[in-house]
Formats: structure tokens, sequence, C-alpha cells
């Protein structure tokens, strides 16, 4: 009876696919409108900016590395209380961060409480879309981290325009308010699959029928090569996204410019979260189709390309808007097709706690694509030096997707596996 309810169970999967996204859109403005309060935070803390970027970045540690423990904790007691006491965080870090004076409370209420909360939340929802969606894992997962990038979207014009008219302090409690209780809200009517709950898929080479345990995953050369690759996109697409508002400005793209008549960085952030977003379920729907490597390689140097032409025509401001838009769509899709590859290869059963040690490649990222980059800015008084950087971080990872990550997961998905790793394989 529990097999037939859980087959009868597969219509409600739709609804928790539309759940998830919410809640995902919920906890994203802390990264990505993270951007627009630096202006008023360095104005507050009188720190330079590496410094204050090191609140971003302790958020995506935070939020990246404890989610190995938070991932087994929702595997336990299921992920509809958790989700929703991380939405609940998320929200009140930005009110509690609008009364901090000096940098280190910035750090403690933004940076603490929101990466925990936004942690708790991303690998919760991820861990499972892959659960209720085995024949659709790229598409699934890359709607659910559409969620954390289009819910920006929604949110950039309207507090660019508070922040003006009311002062960040304000912007901070009435958006932390908003966004924690819609979290909550949703979170509230999250469910697992029933015992027993399938979908009728066709078998594949490239999914395996072996769950393994995150112990022998992590002893895995093929686990620590998908580490490599995602913190390198991670490193870059932060690069970008942390710092926009300040190279943008330092370029001559100003709320003052304007394209297309309206104010040219808002426009270019809400471009950007626009195709950060529509990337995910795209990239993870094409590499359900042609093949997870084959994927990156396309999507990766295409990243590349963007990355370089932006910066070449950066004086041209609608040039430089449309080219952000294409840069971050050739970056989002790391959310979709690294979760959906990890699964593939090493099971569905304790995926949400084995996405949680992939995923702390994006807390590496941070600490590279934060305060190291601005650091490095400063040194070389270019971002010319950071953009090359990126550029040369895409490239590499788009060659190892395809050459190596490629007949690795063939040889591994095929028996063919090495001596280490069939010493750990657990059945």
């Amino acid at each position: 009876m529990a097999e037939l309810e859980g087959v009868r169970a597969s219509g409600n999967r739709w609804l928790q696919l539309v759940l998830g996204v919410i809640t995902m859109m919920a906890i994203s403005s802390p990264q990505y409108v993270w951007t627009l309060f630096t202006k008023p935070l360095l104005e507050v803390t009188g720190v330079s900016l590496a410094t204050l970027q090191i609140t971003i970045s302790i958020l995506i540690v935070l939020q990246t590395w404890l989610s190995p423990l938070q991932g087994a904790l929702i595997e336990r007691f299921g992920p509809k209380p958790l989700v929703m006491a991380g939405c609940a965080l998320s929200g009140l870090s930005w009110i509690l961060s609008a009364y901090a004076t000096d940098v280190t409370m910035l750090y403690l209420t933004y940076g603490v409480l929101g990466g925990i909360g936004t942690g708790i939340v991303y690998v919760g929802v991820i861990g499972h879309m892959v659960r209720w969606f085995p024949d659709k894992r790229g598409f699934a997962t890359g709607m659910a981290a559409a969620g954390y990038g289009f819910g920006a979207m929604l949110t950039t014009f309207p507090i660019a325009d508070m922040l003006k008219a009311s002062g960040y302090q304000h912007t901070l409690i009435v958006f932390g308010a908003i966004l924690g209780a819609v979290g909550v809200l949703a979170a509230a009517f999250l469910r697992e699959p029933l015992v027993g709950y399938t979908v009728s898929t066709i078998a594949s080479p490239h999914v395996t029928d072996t769950d393994y345990t995150p112990t022998s995953m992590l002893k895995t050369p093929i686990f620590w090569l998908l580490f490599v690759m995602m913190t390198m996109m991670s490193t870059g697409g932060l690069m970008v996204i942390l710092n926009f508002a300040t190279f943008s400005r330092e370029f001559g793209i100003t709320d003052n410019v304007m394209v297309l008549g309206f104010a040219a960085l808002p426009l270019a952030l809400t471009l950007d979260r626009i195709t950060n977003g529509a990337t995910r379920p795209f990239f993870g729907w094409l590499s359900d189709r042609i093949g997870r490597e084959n994927t990156m390689a396309i999507a990766f140097a295409g990243e590349a390309l963007a990355i370089f032409l932006m910066l070449n025509l950066r004086h041209d401001p609608l040039a430089y808007v449309l080219l952000s838009g294409v840069v971050f769509f050739g970056w989002g899709e790391i959310f979709s097709l690294f979760p959906s590859t990890l699964t593939d290869t090493f099971g569905t059963q304790h995926a949400t706690t084995n996405y949680g040690f992939l995923y702390m490649a994006q807390g590496v990222g941070s600490v590279l694509g934060g305060p190291l980059a601005a650091s490095l800015h400063e040194h070389t008084g270019s971002w010319v030096p950071v953009f090359g950087l990126v550029i040369t971080m895409d490239v590499l990872t788009a060659l190892l997707a395809l050459f190596v990550l490629k007949p690795w997961r063939k040889t591994w998905l095929a028996g063919s596996r090495p001596a280490l790793a069939t010493a750990t394989k657990q059945a």
C-alpha cells in the first residue's frame, strides 16, 4: 500500500518544485543585492572595501561549509522544519544588521546569521528536488537554483529605490521582514516523497544504480575533481557578483548613465538576475539531453568569451549592460550541473549530505572572489588582472569537463572503477 501511495503522490512533486523555488527566492537577496549596500555600509563602518567584503564572504562560507552538517540534519528530521528555520534566520539577519554600527556586528548579523539561514534552505531544497525528480534531475535542480537567482530580480529595483528614499537601515528592516515571512510560509507546505515513490525512467549509462555514503564519496578522485572545478567556477562568478557595482562605477556605468530609458547599473543588475536565473533550468534541461560534461564545456567556454567581450567593450554602456547578462548566463548554471552530476555519480540516498560537501566549494570561491579580488584590484590599480584570472579559470574548467571528468565518469559508471573506489563502494 505504501508503495502504491508513493507512486500516486507523483503529482505533488510539481507543487513541491514551486514551493522550493519560492523559498529559494526568499533567501537570494542577501547575496545578490549585497553590492547595493556596500556604499552606505562603507560610510557607516569606515573600513576599506576589502574589509567590508569579508561580510559577504562569511555569509557564503557559512552557507556552504556548514552544509554537510545541515544536510545530515535535513536527512534525519526532514526538510520542512529546517527550511522554515533557515528562512526565518535569513530574514532576521537583515533586520539585525540594520542596527550594526561597526563591521564586527555586521559580520555577526549579516554574515553569520545570514550564512547559517541561507545554507539550510539552499542545501535542503536542492536535496529535496533530486529525490522528487529522478527523471528530470538537471531541470528540477536548475529550477530550484533559478529561484535563488530570480529572487533578487524582483527586489533589485525596489531595494535601490528604497535605499535612495529611506536609507539602508529602513530598507534592511522592511525587506528582511517580508522575505523572511514569505520563505517561512512556503516552507511550511514542503512534503517528502512517500515510501515507495517512483517515477518511470529508462536506465541510463550516465547514472549510477548504487548509493554511496559521504565517507565513500570523499575517497574518490571524481568528487575532488568536481570540487576543484566548482571552486574555480564559483570564484570567477563571485568575483563578478560581489564587486559588480564597484567595478561598474569605475568603468563609468553609474546610476546617472541611462540605457534604454533606465539607470544603467540597476538595469544591468536586474538583467543579470534574469539570466542568472534562466540559465539554471535551461542548462539543467540541456544536460539531461546532451550530457553533463558536454553542457559544462559549452557554458563555461561561453562565459569566458562573454567576460572578454564585456571587458573590452566596457566603455559602451549598452554593450556593457547586455554582455553582463550573458556573463551571468554562463555562470549560474553551475548550481544545476554540479548537483545533478554528483547525484548521477553517487546516488540519491545520501544526496543532500553529499551535495553539502560539494557545495563547500562555493565557500572557497567566496574567499577568493570577494576580498581577495578586491585586494588584487587595490594592489594593481586595475580590474583587468581580475577579469583575466576569471577568463583563465573558465577555460580551464571547460577543458577539465571534456577531457578529464567525462572519461573518468564513463569509467566509473561502466564498473571499471579504481581500486580505492571499489574498496569503498557501499551496497
